[in-house]
């Protein structure tokens, strides 16, 4: 019976990533007929609505009590939802056609943020084969970002803002998973809600104050409708079911084995990718490989050293 629920956690957390790893070309076109930032509203906006309904059947209007995390629960939900999903989509929009790839390897790096994040949030020292995994991804990053030719960083291109961007997304999604393990006696379901809930009262005011400003534009009834599809697809298995399957598996697994399946993320992204007419650079795939090489290596040595 342990064996088939270690095996379901473990299935959780491949399902999960699969999701998540498609987001990233799903996105392609939807950001060339919508702004991020309003696709976020869109996207995170539907998946709060259902939250709070499951919420609201399975454990009644009692759930909804923040029982004085409110400070905490907005701050985690607006660096998830306003943070995380402004930053990465602005920074995959801004990459151009290699978006997607650079955007799901950069996600990939999560693992190694965590030990910053850590450090930080917590006081743990990070290992020096964890400060190594770091230096060693960032390699791979950096082959995948300029597909082996440096001179893009410094040919005044907008490929460097795209990685600081998509890599301070990334950190914001860190902070809500690790600020989120301070509500182990909350259910999954509840947490989820309410972080949502108020993560978008963040992103509502943002924007109100962006398209006052006219900074913004409300996208048209057609655009909508033209991304009806992708929309759908974000919401319901990049956006309920993928955060359900993942906080429920690493709680079957643990943390420490959940997280290695963010190397699914971006050969996920590349497969896809590939299929709908992107041509891989072989830089591309080598620079892929060593993150993933990075992030096993820092797993296997966890493991080893928390047995």
């Amino acid at each position: 019976m342990q064996k088939n629920n270690y095996l379901l956690g473990l299935a959780l957390c491949l399902i999960s990533t699969i999701f998540w790893g498609s987001q990233f070309p799903v996105m392609e076109p939807v950001l060339k007929v919508i702004d991020p930032f309003y696709f976020t509203l869109m996207r995170y906006g539907s998946v709060a609505i259902i939250f709070a309904i499951l919420l609201l059947i399975t454990e009644g209007k009692k759930a909804f009590h923040m029982d004085g995390h409110l400070l905490k629960l907005w701050l985690l939900g607006s660096s998830a939802i306003a943070g995380y999903s402004f930053l990465a989509f602005a920074g995959q929009k801004m990459a151009g056609n290699s978006g997607s790839i650079i955007t799901s390897v950069l996600m990939a790096v999560q693992p190694l943020l965590a030990v910053l994040v850590a450090r930080v949030y917590r006081g743990t020292r990070p290992t020096k084969v964890a400060l190594l995994s770091m230096a060693v991804a960032l390699i791979g990053v950096l082959l995948v970002v300029t597909n082996g030719n440096l001179s893009i960083l410094t040919s005044g291109s907008h490929t460097l803002i795209a990685v600081v961007l998509i890599l301070l997304g990334a950190l914001c999604w860190v902070i809500y998973t690790t600020g989120g393990a301070d509500f182990t006696d909350w259910s999954i379901l509840r947490f989820s809600t309410l972080s949502t809930i108020l993560g978008i009262g963040t992103v509502i005011v943002l924007l109100a104050i962006a398209t006052a400003a006219g900074w913004l534009h409300i996208p048209t009834s057609n655009a909508v409708g033209s991304i009806l599809p992708e929309w759908l697809y974000m919401v319901i298995p990049a956006g309920v079911i993928a955060v359900f399957t993942w906080n429920l598996g690493n709680r079957i697994v643990s943390p420490i084995n959940g997280i290695l399946f963010m190397n699914i993320v971006p050969v996920t992204s590349f497969i896809i990718s590939a299929v709908i007419g992107y041509k891989v650079g072989s830089f591309e795939i080598i620079g892929a490989a060593i993150v993933i090489s990075a992030l096993i290596a820092n797993n296997i040595y966890n493991r080893k050293h928390s047995s």
